[in-house]
């Protein structure tokens, strides 16, 4: 987790977008108008880690949704039915494109929230239009406020994820032989393949040869081959190159020239990610596990919307939006467990001190101040202490609605608590009901997609084309496959107890087919920097097919009943 000092330029900018919106509000008159507005300011909590030019258009798209959604919760708030449905539509298709497309963190809950405040500010009086102009307004401020910090480099960002890349590949090879090599081969991998999507898949041209992008580009290509290596030396218990861990860093840091380690043809077309429109049709695919976070918030939304309707509590939507962030992010039984707790107790307490705001009822510039310190504080917590967070979530929320007039401070307060609980448990219940048919053979099946995955890898490796286009995508494909499945081993073990109880024997299966994949990408890596169209020296490819083929029927075997895997030491 980053710092919470490293957090402050984003809550700068937070707090400041939000207090220059109740600003507007107050000197035209309508501090009401400005309350709305700092919707839009939710804008500024994406794309941190992008490229100015991507996040840019990122931007856009969002404040443009946020205002969209806002307008359809005012428009469908009059009648009870439909606000629920409504929220239900905007929450799934939000997941649905959120998590598919990689938009990155809140991820689809802003969405939720926009939507749902919408149908508490139709209170206003505004027409529905005026009010999504509103809420653009903000999203206006908040891409301005994000894109200033261009002047601090152009190519900051991309700089930022290589720095991150070559610290995570110099501590997977200073990893190598201890207990922690797995988890650092994991993350090593992760960063590799975020700094490549920030590098490619985030620019919208080709940029020329002697460009910074190029040089960066060249120093994450260097930055693979040290960790193919590094993987290679371990496969073949041999030591790691003295000052490897130390090139790395130097790499990361733009200190070492790409070209000391490796050389990257620039003439050869980068490998991005596929195109949008099969990552939004895999995502929906049978056995998808977005498609399963979207069954689930499908179901969770209306009920939770629909019994805080039954129980006659006038903020139904504050329930439905509880919901949606226990489930969005797909995780864990614990995390999941664990967010809902967190959510339900930090908003408890945030009723106190939004008692206390509501109470003092500040006007004019110290509404202006409160607000802006609230968001300030928020994204310095938000990601570290979320319990704390929460805290001043719940103090924001309820600011921005009553800021502009007097309220039943009692029963707010009442409702808000009682909406969340609801939420979160109708959230919890859902998961746990649906996990155990959703999730029963996630484990099994990202360990054949990643064995299926190295096969075909081993086929180009066969043939000695590690070089060509459908090589480097099998490549990308198995290595992305890889990650799933350790994602879907730690999910397991963080599950239910039979979750657990299953994936435990499958742990050698998982390390078998973890040593594999990174075997063969190693491998790939390697024909591919020799390039001369022959299988590179040192690479076994009998022993590669004979270790998948073990594999394959040990995995087959879980799935047999009563048929324990053929058990596996660590490698």
């Amino acid at each position: 987790m980053p710092p919470v000092q490293h957090r402050w330029p984003f809550g700068l900018r937070a707090g400041l977008g939000s207090g220059i919106m109740v600003a507007a509000g107050l000197a035209a008159g309508n501090v009401g108008a400005g309350l709305i507005g700092t919707i839009g300011t939710f804008t500024s909590r994406y794309g941190n880690s992008r490229p100015y030019l991507n996040r840019a258009a990122q931007l856009a798209v969002i404040a443009v949704a946020l205002a969209a959604a806002v307008t359809v919760g005012v428009w469908a708030a009059p009648i009870a039915w439909a606000g629920v449905l409504t929220v239900t539509i905007v929450s799934v298709a939000a997941v649905w494109l959120c998590n598919a497309l990689s938009v990155g963190p809140p991820g689809a809950y802003m969405f939720v929230v926009a939507c749902a405040a919408g149908i508490g500010v139709s209170a206003s009086g505004l027409p529905p239009w005026q009010i999504g102009l509103l809420v653009l307004a903000g999203g206006v401020v908040a891409w301005l406020l994000q894109m200033v910090v261009i002047v601090r480099g152009f190519r900051r960002p991309e700089r930022t994820a290589v720095a991150a890349s070559g610290t995570a590949v110099a501590q997977f090879i200073e990893s190598v032989g201890t207990p922690a090599m797995g988890a650092a081969r994991h993350h090593a991998a992760a960063a590799l393949h975020d700094t490549w999507q920030v590098l490619v898949n985030y620019q919208p041209v080709n940029p020329p040869p002697a460009s910074e992008l190029n040089r960066l580009r060249a120093a994450n290509h260097a930055l693979h081959v040290l960790f193919a290596e590094a993987i290679t030396n371990a496969a073949k218990h041999q030591p790691q190159t003295p000052d490897a861990a130390d090139q790395a860093r130097r790499l990361g840091a733009l200190e070492l020239p790409p070209e000391a380690v490796a050389t990257r043809d620039i003439d050869r077309i980068p490998l991005g990610r596929p195109p949008a429109k099969e990552l939004l049709r895999a995502a929906v695919t049978p056995g998808s596990q977005i498609r399963y976070v979207m069954l689930r918030i499908a179901i969770a939304v209306p009920i939770a919307g629909t019994v805080a309707a039954v129980l006659g509590i006038g903020r139904a939507y504050w329930a439905m939006a509880a919901a949606v962030l226990v489930l969005h992010q797909g995780a864990d039984r614990i995390r999941t467990v664990q967010r809902g707790t967190e959510r339900l107790l930090g908003t408890w307490i945030g009723l106190g001190l939004a008692g206390l705001i509501m109470v003092l009822h500040p006007q004019g510039m110290w509404l202006v101040l409160v607000v802006a310190l609230l968001q300030f504080t928020i994204e310095l917590l938000v990601v570290r202490k979320y319990t704390l967070a929460v805290v001043f979530i719940t103090a924001t929320a309820l600011t921005i609605s009553s800021g502009a007039h007097r309220v039943n401070i009692g029963e707010v307060l009442l409702t808000r608590g009682v909406d969340t609980a609801i939420g979160c448990a109708v959230a919890i219940a859902v998961y746990l009901l649906a996990v155990r048919h959703q999730e029963a053979n996630r484990l099994t099946d990202a360990i054949t997609r990643t064995l299926d995955a190295a096969a075909v890898a081993a086929t180009h490796l066969a043939r000695g084309d590690a070089a060509d286009l459908p090589a480097r995508m099998a490549r990308r494909d198995l290595q992305l496959a890889t990650i799933a499945m350790v994602d879907a081993y730690d999910a397991a073990t963080g599950g239910s107890a039979g979750q657990r109880k299953s994936a435990e024997p499958q742990w050698d299966l998982v390390a078998g087919t973890e040593h594999l994949a990174y075997r063969v990408i190693a491998d790939c890596w390697a024909m591919d920097r020799d390039g001369d169209g022959r299988p590179t020296a040192g690479i076994d490819i009998s022993g590669i097919q004979a270790e998948a083929a073990g594999l394959r029927a040990a995995s087959q075997a879980v799935t047999r009943p009563g048929v324990r895997p053929r058990q596996r030491s660590p490698r």
